[in-house]
């Protein structure tokens, strides 16, 4: 039985091998709940060591300890109200001086702290000899090397927590020097602090001071409520911060970062050296050129269009395949029938059902390879250099790095985009992000694309350059979804300066070292989310297909304004093979467009035609366009309908003729630039009403984006026509 028991708190960034040092320590003996009030995980285990019992509990892993995120506020909290007996902050020696960071704001609190050096394998490998000693030194606090995946360390820690515990073998504490200025500031503020019992005997006054300094909303808000006097305090922080405002031309937050890293490069240089001269990990080298200032951009455009041309030239085949299949299942369905015999069975089933969802299906190819391309991207790296990247153009949008993850996975669904929005710290940053994720091209538009660009845009040569060549098909797809990104940029902006007005938290995030990803693990991912797709049209598609199909062929017309059936019988009598066929062609495409106007959806079309006619749009494209407000890949199901075509190859092509029969290519791309930007789908729309927790957010993101995708149709479309680029 243990005779006395410590509480230790485990403090580390994410990915920093706390996870794995924590069941080193607890083994079996450890549960999972939560923090009293926030649905943030809680892990508490138990070991024994020497006759103490060891009361572990792994906190969330931050990167600081600044409020940002309800992990940081729970893991401050716990450390300053739970005061346990002992906080290790996991360190990973691979990457001291990003990690480093959190483990200054540990100091500031004067807790009893432990540095693990984690991964101290991978550091060796690196080149990088740390020598502990020293540094702890520096750093006022015990430090430990550990390999937590081989547990290598794990008894040292354990004797350097009930050292620490007990207070035997423990640097002198260290106080961080911030520059004369803000160091003067805080020998002002220090002691109003003192002055003040509730927060001496509560916090280490310097410590309050530096977060005053800061402007911490949560120390600040605790001051007013707590302590008698507080005005003064708060005036004197408030004077201070706009002192050196002035001087630094920065927020002082901003400076005392700044000054924490000035601090831990010094250590670093005293305490690390490199076994090898001038020595860099393959990640560094390759970060030299992907996150340069000016190529990083374009390296980024440059992986963007490379994506799409890869989606097209992979995915042209299977494709086809596909098309091949439900082109072969709609005729072997309609045979079951007698040639000739009117069924409205039949026609549900190869017209609705295998068209509209066949139609949509046969994109699937195009989809797992934008996907599989996606996911490599992700797996090796890079996404993360390219959030880092755009974190500074996000900055003047009023959001950061961050933001551009929910924006990415817009590309692929802007459900789970919407979703992804959760990670950001900010309920402002959070709004941003998902008013403006549907303007991302998810892959239900890219189907619409690949209809449009096929049948307008393809086997267009840009740019031909000898025997290589630039095609105008995946610049086009590159310049829409260029388009999405622009218009996503701008409104960010709009919205953080009007409606959603507030200061953008700071980017920190981990740079992960670039890795081959596996093949297995690619397949996993492009699957996972290929399969969504597969089930939403399985599902929603099928629905949709079977109400677009009722509401596209009932009221049945019997009555037509002239006689097809003699038409027919003339054109059948024509010698020429190409001329009959032609003549057969425009009867039957005739006859379809009266039956269509006589029917619910083609009145609904009728009906808003005179507001789609400026914007280049008729009757038919009206009534393909509600189908796409419950799932935008329902446009082409409908389109598909609308002229009476299946989804095989030659049926497709067929689809493809009648638009380039009844449309110039500039109406082909305005459909496209208002798919891009109007109505999201219902499924966004109620993802973005239970994240936002208000309809009105969900509502406003409905009607903002519709009309902003009217306006932009209009304009393009009547600036193509003043161009006589089509009418």
């Amino acid at each position: 039985m243990a005779e006395k028991s410590l509480t230790v708190a485990l403090a580390g960034n994410p990915n920093s091998g706390k996870t794995t040092i924590f069941n080193n320590l607890t083994g079996a003996h450890q549960h999972v709940g939560n923090y009293p009030g926030v649905t943030v995980e809680k892990k508490e285990g138990t070991c024994f060591h020497r006759g103490v019992c060891i009361q572990v509990v792994d906190l969330p892993g931050t990167y600081s300890l600044t409020p940002y995120s309800i992990e940081e506020v729970v893991a401050r909290d716990f450390i300053i109200e739970g005061r346990p007996d002992v906080v290790v902050d996991i360190i990973d020696a691979s990457n001291l001086e990003r990690n480093l960071y959190l483990a200054t704001q540990l100091i500031a609190l004067r807790v009893p702290l432990i540095l693990a050096l984690n991964m101290s394998d991978v550091a060796e490998r690196r080149g990088i000899a740390i020598n502990h000693r020293r540094l702890g030194e520096l750093l006022g606090a015990r430090v430990v090397p550990t390999v937590g995946h081989k547990g290598k360390g794990t008894a040292e820690l354990l004797d350097a927590i009930l050292d620490v515990a007990e207070g035997r073998g423990v640097p002198a504490p260290v106080e961080i020097s911030f520059g004369r200025e803000i160091d003067d500031e805080l020998a002002k503020l220090v002691p109003l602090i003192e002055a003040c019992p509730e927060l001496a005997r509560h916090y280490n006054p310097r410590w309050v001071a530096v977060k005053l300094l800061e402007d911490d909303r949560i120390i600040r808000q605790q001051i007013e409520d707590k302590v008698p006097g507080a005005a003064a305090l708060l005036a004197a922080a408030a004077a201070s911060r706009r002192h050196l405002q002035t001087i630094f031309g920065e927020s002082p937050e901003t400076v005392l970062a700044d000054r924490r890293y000035g601090f831990i490069s010094g250590a670093c240089q005293e305490a690390v050296t490199r076994t090898v001269e001038a020595r860099h990990s393959m990640s560094d080298r390759i970060d030299t050129v992907i996150l340069h200032r000016v190529l990083g951009l374009p390296i980024f455009l440059l992986f963007m269009y490379l994506t799409f041309q890869f989606t097209f030239a992979l995915g042209e085949a299977p494709t086809d395949w596909i098309e091949a299949f439900f082109g072969w299942l709609s005729a072997a369905v309609g045979g079951l029938w007698p040639e000739g015999a009117e069924s409205p069975v039949r026609d549900l089933l190869c017209d609705g059902i295998i068209a509209g969802v066949g139609g949509v299906l046969t994109f699937v190819p195009y989809i797992m390879l934008l996907f599989f391309a996606i996911a490599f991207l992700e797996d090796t790296g890079y996404m993360a250099r390219a959030a880092f990247l755009m974190d500074h153009l996000m900055h003047k949008i009023g959001l950061h790095g961050k933001s551009f993850i929910p924006m990415l996975i817009g590309f692929g669904c802007s459900v789970p985009a919407v979703l992804a929005t959760r990670t950001l710290d900010s309920r402002r940053d959070r709004l941003t992000t998902m008013l403006v994720v549907p303007l991302m091209s998810c892959s239900a538009r890219f189907v619409i694309y690949t209809v449009i660009v096929g049948a307008f845009f393809a086997d267009r040569v840009l740019v031909s350059l000898g025997p290589l060549s630039l095609r105008l098909q995946p610049a086009m797809y590159f310049l829409i979804y260029l388009i999405g990104v622009v218009l996503a940029v701008a409104a960010a902006k709009v919205l953080r300066i009007t409606v959603l007005r507030g200061e953008t938290a700071p980017l920190v995030m981990e740079l992960p070292p670039y890795r081959m990803p596996t093949l297995r693990g690619l397949a996993i991912h492009m699957w996972e989310r290929g399969w969504l797709y597969v089930k939403k049209a399985g599902t929603i598609i099928l629905a949709v297909s079977i109400i677009l199909w009722v509401l596209t062929t009932y009221p049945r017309k019997t009555q037509f304004s002239q006689d097809y059936a003699a038409r027919r019988a003339e054109a059948e009598r024509l010698a020429d093979t190409a001329a009959r066929e032609a003549a057969l062609a425009a009867i039957e495409h005739g006859q379809a467009a009266e039956r269509l106007a006589y029917s619910a959806a083609g009145r609904i079309g009728r009906a808003v035609e005179p507001a789609l006619r400026p914007i280049g749009f008729d009757w038919r494209i009206g009534s393909a366009l509600i189908g796409a407000f419950a799932a935008k890949e329902a446009f082409v199901a409908q389109m598909g309908i609308v002229y009476a075509v299946g989804s095989g190859e030659a049926n497709r092509e067929a689809l493809r003729q009648h638009l380039r029969a009844d449309y110039p290519p500039l109406v082909g791309f305005c459909i496209m630039l208002f798919c891009l930007v109007s109505m999201p789908c219902v499924a966004t729309i109620a993802a973005t009403r239970r994240e936002s927790g208000s309809w009105r957010w969900a509502l406003f993101q409905l009607g903002g984006l519709t009309a902003l995708a009217y306006v932009l149709t209009l304009a393009v479309y009547q600036l193509g026509r003043i161009l006589g680029l089509g009418g």
